[in-house]
């Protein structure tokens, strides 16, 4: 009996973990959108792409390796990895790392997004203000869900959280700062390259995008109900992985 209830006990947690990152994934693919359509709105990118847009445009121009708008987001956020190596050391966990897992499908979900919108020419003011304020609600959207999948934190976040632990300071002051130094990150690179400020890396869209994301999550966080009761209340999904596993086994 005892080995019966431990058995079901290691299924209940291994069906909670999937499903945990099937919603985890969907909350990436909705942040990523987000961070997409301010990119397409060429009003000003949001602080995590704001450096790697500069990179990619440089790219395009020859500069520097031609590598897409994720490659750079992957090679951003393995750098946040390593500042937070730096700044906890020894106190840096293992576990963390994962966050290079995290980082690397925010990137190749920013690539796919890229190529889902294409088609998508904001060619006037008001496309592009549309586009950059959706951009943003989206963002913030899919960052309230993020937080609540309980996972492994983003990089862009985890940074952040470093600082805090290592110097005792808020949270809010210390993602201000890290936010600042990406944004300035980004207009150096652009006077690095092109000899001028780009409006479309780094513009009113970007600072927009710092308040603005902000007030989403928070506005969100109590009307995040329904995602709770989805991510505790999985109606289904245990028939759908037995049935999967039946089916392997009798494949195999």
């Amino acid at each position: 009996m005892n080995v019966t209830v431990g058995s079901t006990c290691v299924k209940e947690r291994v069906n909670y973990f999937i499903w945990q990152h099937l919603l985890l994934l969907f909350s990436l693919f909705v942040m990523t959108l987000g961070v997409v359509l301010c990119v397409r709105s060429s009003l000003g990118s949001s602080v995590i792409s704001s450096a790697p847009l500069a990179m990619t445009l440089s790219g395009e121009a020859g500069m520097v390796p031609a590598l897409s708008l994720g490659d750079y987001t992957n090679i951003l956020n393995a750098l946040l990895v390593v500042g937070q190596i730096i700044v906890l050391r020894r106190k840096f966990e293992l576990v963390q790392l994962l966050q290079l897992v995290i980082g690397c499908v925010f990137g190749l979900l920013i690539d796919l997004n890229m190529f889902l919108t294409s088609s998508l020419v904001c060619d006037t003011l008001w496309t592009q203000v549309l586009a950059q304020l959706g951009g943003c609600s989206v963002l913030g959207f899919g960052i309230a869900m993020e937080i609540r999948c309980g996972s492994v934190t983003m990089p862009g976040e985890g940074l952040p959280v470093a600082i805090s632990k290592a110097a005792g300071i808020p949270f809010p002051k210390a993602k201000i700062c890290v936010d600042i130094t990406l944004v300035v990150c980004a207009v150096t690179l652009c006077f690095i390259y092109f000899n001028q400020w780009l409006w479309n890396v780094v513009g009113f869209g970007t600072l927009f995008a710092m308040v603005y994301v902000g007030m989403v999550v928070k506005r969100l966080d109590a009307h995040m109900g329904w995602f709770n009761r989805l991510l505790d209340n999985r109606p289904g999904f245990h028939r759908v992985v037995y049935g999967l596993a039946r089916y392997i086994k009798n494949k195999v």
